[in-house]
């Protein structure tokens, strides 16, 4: 004989649950805010980039002729040091909105697992505290989607402030230095 009399019924298989309602809409608005984390970091970088580029075409075009802001009238130094420090302040801002952020709540023992912090928080309290958040974090799947929504999209609103706080600062130093050195 080559194989058994009767066929042999295949094994039994528990199909997953469906998520619940709410989780595949959460889990893509998620996805969607880390992309969006991404692009606010690029821009943030072009922008950097293109501020270092003005600062240095602007430097190199003045340090040839034997220039220095002390020839400026009163009216030209004030709009100097206003367009040094617009050059600075967007700097700095830009600076921020690639700065890496945390999510301000701290994760808590019995709370489902939402973002890398949380994780390295349940394993510090021990192994078996990060099996139990795994545990919560699988029952209920939308709970911690949603802190991870919270968080995220904070950050994200965050990132796009500094970054607009940036160009506006970087537009105005952009106008104030060749207006210092055209008035004088």
């Amino acid at each position: 004989m080559s194989g058994p009399a009767f066929p042999v019924p295949p094994p039994v298989t528990q199909r997953p649950a469906p998520p619940p309602p709410g989780a595949t809409v959460a889990a893509r608005l998620l996805a969607d805010l880390h992309t969006e984390i991404g692009r606010a970091d690029s821009k943030a970088a072009v922008l950097v980039a293109a501020l270092g580029m003005t600062a240095g075409v602007f430097t190199g075009l003045l340090a040839g002729k034997d220039w220095a802001p002390g020839s400026l009238g009163a009216a030209g130094l004030v709009l100097w040091w206003a367009g040094t420090a617009a050059l600075a302040v967007s700097l700095l801002a830009l600076l921020l909105a690639v700065l890496p952020r945390y999510r301000a709540d701290a994760w808590a023992p019995g709370e489902p697992l939402s973002y890398f912090a949380d994780i390295r928080q349940a394993a510090a309290a021990g192994e078996a505290e990060l099996t139990r958040a795994l545990a919560a974090t699988e029952h209920d799947p939308l709970h911690g989607l949603a802190r991870a929504l919270t968080g995220t999209s904070r950050i994200a609103a965050a990132k796009h402030r500094w970054i607009r706080a940036g160009l506006i600062a970087f537009s105005a130093g952009s106008v104030l230095l060749p207006a210092a050195v055209l008035t004088g």
